[in-house]
């Protein structure tokens, strides 16, 4: 095992590693031999990896592997509750600094940009969720429906409006809140950032296909393993255990949003499956922006068969740089 010394430009600050990539492209097995190699503990990095009891549909670490490379930050609340990025960032930063005391690495794995985001550069100054005004937004979406909410976004303010679709029912929600609760438009909140510290020296990964078509094929075959792992069944198991609806965030994770419209007889199997891949696919565009946008990850083809050789000399050479 190679231990990583403290950065020598920064020798207050401990190293931390953070692996992004869109889904399917492979973190999860990188992770664990770079945890192997350097010392490292693995930090979840995954919005959909919060919940218990979601299993099939997260494609969340097996026992085997979790045994061999333990994953903190998963399994946290059931499918009925919410996790909030601040909330992240509060539980990451505490799990960092347990492993940074025992003499470890932090190494952050994921595909949530946003966890990533506000865990590096803070949080912005938006005002904290008022169950009774989310409760009437709610009412009012179920009478008139989410693309009317959206219309009324798009008056009171037309740049978060602009970014989001009109059945993006968690977001137009949160939007109207911070409209209604700050009496000002969510996008000049976000403009007033204030920039938090992040007590590590990182190095940032990202993994990227270097051939578009086949991370769509391999996204193609994790989706139709979920389903034949049994997905359906344990959405089904989950609406007769929780009073879940379409609308929890939960119940909005690719996958189990496609398994509940089948669920309900909206379409039939074949359908299900098309429909969960292209969504998937749109997942994994989404992310690739979000990395594209990013200014200092080292990039790595995610099809490569050197891929741990390559990464792990990145960041040998990387410790030694200092």
């Amino acid at each position: 095992m190679t231990s990583l010394p403290r950065s020598r430009a920064e020798p207050r600050l401990p190293p931390a590693i953070l692996l992004m990539g869109p889904t399917a492209s492979g973190k999860t097995e990188l992770a664990c031999e770079l945890a192997q190699a350097y010392g490292c503990e693995i930090v979840s990095v995954d919005s959909a990896l919060v919940y218990r009891h979601m299993n099939v549909g997260t494609a969340k670490p097996d026992k085997e592997t979790l045994g061999r490379a333990p994953h903190y930050l998963i399994d946290l609340i059931d499918p009925t509750a919410r996790y909030s990025a601040a909330q992240f960032r509060e539980d990451a930063l505490r799990v960092m600094g347990e492993i940074t005391a025992r003499g470890r690495i932090p190494l952050l794995v994921g595909g949530t940009l946003l966890y990533f985001r506000v865990l590096t550069q803070g949080l912005s100054e938006l005002p904290q969720g008022d169950p009774v005004l989310r409760e009437a937004i709610e009412r009012r979406a179920k009478a008139l429906g989410w693309a009317a909410l959206h219309a009324e976004l798009a008056r009171l303010d037309p740049k978060t409006a602009e970014r989001l679709k009109p059945n993006d029912a968690q977001r137009i929600q949160r939007a109207l809140e911070v409209c209604h609760l700050s009496g000002q438009p969510m996008s000049v909140a976000l403009e007033n950032k204030f920039q938090a510290a992040f007590p590590y020296s990182r190095i940032e990964l990202a993994l990227v296909p270097s051939d578009r078509s086949l991370l769509h094929r391999r996204i193609a075959r994790r989706f139709e393993a979920m389903l034949d792992a049994g997905l359906v069944d344990e959405l089904a198991a989950l609406r007769a255990r929780f009073s879940l609806t379409p609308e929890l965030p939960s119940m909005r994770c690719v996958g189990y949003r496609q398994a509940w419209q089948y669920l309900e007889g909206e379409y039939g199997h074949a359908m299900l499956r098309e429909k969960g891949i292209a969504a998937t696919r749109q997942l994994a565009k989404r992310q690739l922006t979000w990395l594209r946008g990013l200014a200092q990850p080292a990039c790595f083809d995610c099809f490569s068969p050197e891929l741990a050789h390559t990464v792990g000399a990145h960041v040998t050479e990387w410790a030694a740089r200092g």
